[in-house]
């Protein structure tokens, strides 16, 4: 019996491994981006060009990831219509896309509450140095309210979107 233990537990990291390194199909190189849509309760994010979707991605969120981000410090990720609204390639996590988050609503919502309405929402991918972790990342939601990727897929959008595209986060 110990035998087939150890032989279904080498089976199974072999499988995982090859699962985490597995190349998936990448975005085309020439590929422009015009439209994101992110649907929280399917963890994707859809890539489009031209009302087509070129790519769907995997993704993680916030550590509370139902609801739209409210406040400060509430774990989640915004629903609505924004922007990309900048890039960076020096990134504490490998490279981000940053997310026009808080828009006028979201500030009047908190300061009403008298709190702050937060912001610093990214697409992002891994901390650097912890690349290695790559689509195992995928298996929870882990982020401070971001929309996290794997480096790879980072790259991919870090390439064909340009600042002020338009992203519609979904619940």
């Amino acid at each position: 019996m110990k035998k087939l233990i150890k032989i279904f537990c080498v089976i199974t990291l072999v499988a995982l491994l090859i699962y985490n390194i597995f190349p998936e199909q990448k975005l085309p190189e020439s590929a422009v981006i015009d439209y994101l849509e992110v649907r929280k309760s399917k963890k994707q994010l859809l890539a489009y060009s031209n009302g087509k979707v070129l790519k769907t991605y995997t993704v993680s969120f916030g550590d509370q990831p139902v609801g739209h981000k409210e406040f400060e410090g509430d774990e989640k990720t915004p629903e609505g219509i924004y922007s990309i609204n900048a890039k960076n390639d020096k990134s504490g996590y490998h490279k981000n896309l940053g997310i026009s988050y808080p828009n006028a609503e979201d500030l009047t919502h908190a300061r009403l509450a008298g709190k702050s309405a937060g912001g610093d929402i990214k697409i992002h991918a891994l901390r650097n140095g912890l690349g290695f972790i790559n689509k195992f990342q995928r298996c929870y939601n882990w982020t401070n309210g971001c929309i996290a990727l794997t480096n790879a897929e980072i790259d991919e959008l870090y390439r064909s979107v340009k600042i002020g595209t338009k992203i519609q986060i979904r619940p």
